[in-house]
């Protein structure tokens, strides 16, 4: 499993010229599902998430998680995550997750940040959305459970 965490002023997913998706300040998560991946990765990842210190205090330090400061979380499926661009010019995407497990994680994932966080907004999964966003810092985290 695959996360891009971006801390963001405000951010939106668009389909068919429709908002599906809306946060103000909180977490843009592009999340990609690779073979082989289960709902305890994401569980793992969720509690890191919540616990995550990312906004910054009085004095500027990175000090404060997503609940000091009520911030909000919007999830988009991001299957390119998984891209190998390795050989020739066109990516390859032999290590993402079959579509069936990658729909069945992204949308546990998304429930169970409902669950974690109280409201999780989110795109469509397969759909082709449009993501706008502000990012804040920037500040953008790139998470791999092959490395956890």
């Amino acid at each position: 499993m695959k996360l891009v965490i971006q801390r963001v002023s405000h951010a939106s997913v668009v389909v068919d010229s429709k908002t599906v998706g809306a946060i103000r300040k909180g977490y843009l998560i592009l999340l990609g599902v690779g073979e082989g991946d289960t709902r305890e990765m994401a569980d793992r990842y969720i509690e890191k998430l919540y616990k995550l210190r990312i906004f910054p205090d009085e004095q500027g330090k990175t000090n404060r998680s997503i609940i000091d400061v009520g911030g909000e979380i919007l999830v988009v499926s991001q299957f390119t995550l998984y891209a190998d661009c390795k050989h020739g010019n066109r990516p390859g995407f032999s290590g993402a997750g079959s579509a069936a497990l990658a729909e069945e994680l992204y949308d546990y994932f998304v429930e169970a940040c409902r669950r974690k966080f109280g409201k999780a907004e989110h795109g469509i999964f397969g759909a082709d959305m449009k993501v706008l966003l502000e990012n804040d810092g920037p500040f953008t985290l790139i998470w791999d459970s092959r490395d956890w």
